[in-house]
């Protein structure tokens, strides 16, 4: 019954939101690197932040450092949505929610030099995460099938509170309903991918400290090797890697394939399901093991997209 009330409630916020987006032109206008041909209300991923707020709230506000971490870093990348903010307004914003979030975790026991390492790549991924908003359907649904993995794995291990992963599914399912067209009512803007990255780096880290187990890594394996093969695509070109792009495979298989964007965003949470199969019936093997198989799925990955991207690159040369 709860799980329907805040759906409720997540439905009417999305509501809300929209109406106060049209009123204030919180529009997103299509550009030379834009997928939409449309003007597109921008930030509709608010509701990942209230889902947040309503699990804070009903749980005797559990999580507060976390919570804090997610609330700032939320407002920040909201204003960015309206206007650019610099990269030396939001890094810090980022690094501070980012080492919240790692002492609510029980990060900051560990060596000072593992601190310095996580905050770092704890803010590569929720801006690397926050790219990935290119194409209708692809934050949504990517971000749901990476958190049902994460909930299924919870439900046997009890790490965290099941009610911030069901509560933030919930938010999926709503800002699918507007985004998961062929024509988007709204987009997740930076606050939407930037706070659900905050949820699933909260959610895997602390499945990763108590679990121990590197296949946990595996639960953003499909985007994470597209995203990090692109970004050493970039470097190679001689592009800065900070400036908005059109390099990820899923771009262009859209973009030079034509392939819809449902589709193409369906395959990517399709092949994540997958992997987070694999995850699931092996995650407690032994370690040796577990390395094992790591090493053999990542492999197999970063070969898929090496010769995708060779064979979609061809394809656009030849029709130059």
């Amino acid at each position: 019954m709860e799980n329907v009330l805040v759906f409720i409630i997540l439905v009417v916020l999305s509501y809300i939101y929209i109406k106060i987006a049209e009123k204030f032109n919180v529009i997103d206008k299509p550009n030379n690197r834009s997928s939409h041909t449309l003007p597109t209300i921008r930030g509709g991923g608010i509701l990942f932040f209230f889902a947040v707020l309503i699990f804070f709230v009903s749980n005797d506000f559990q999580y507060p450092y976390f919570v804090f971490g997610i609330l700032m870093i939320s407002i920040v990348s909201f204003v960015d949505d309206l206007m650019t903010l610099s990269s030396r307004i939001r890094l810090p914003f980022q690094f501070v929610a980012v080492f919240l979030l790692l002492f609510q975790i029980g990060g900051i026991s560990f060596p000072f030099l593992i601190i310095v390492l996580l905050l770092i790549v704890g803010v590569l991924f929720i801006n690397i995460y926050n790219f990935m908003d290119g194409i209708n359907g692809i934050t949504g649904l990517y971000s749901l099938s990476v958190l049902l993995g994460i909930y299924y794995i919870n439900r046997i291990d009890h790490v965290i509170n099941d009610e911030l992963l069901i509560f933030s599914i919930i938010s999926l399912v709503v800002f699918g309903f507007y985004n998961f067209r062929k024509k988007a009512r709204f987009f997740a803007g930076d606050i939407g991918s930037i706070s659900i990255a905050m949820v699933i780096l909260f959610s895997g880290l602390s499945l990763m400290i108590k679990l121990e187990s590197p296949m946990i890594l595996l639960l953003i394996l499909v985007y994470g090797v597209d995203s990090l093969l692109t970004l050493l695509y970039k470097v190679y070109i001689r592009e800065s890697i900070t400036d908005p792009h059109r390099h990820h495979l899923y771009q262009k298989f859209v973009d030079i394939y034509k392939c819809s964007h449902l589709k193409i965003s369906l395959v990517y949470a399709g092949l994540q399901m997958l992997v987070n199969c694999i995850i699931y019936y092996t995650y407690k093997v032994d370690i040796m093991n577990q390395f094992i198989l790591f090493i053999l799925i990542l492999s197999i990955f970063i070969a898929l997209y090496v010769i995708l991207f060779r064979i979609i690159e061809k394809k656009d040369k030849l029709s130059c």
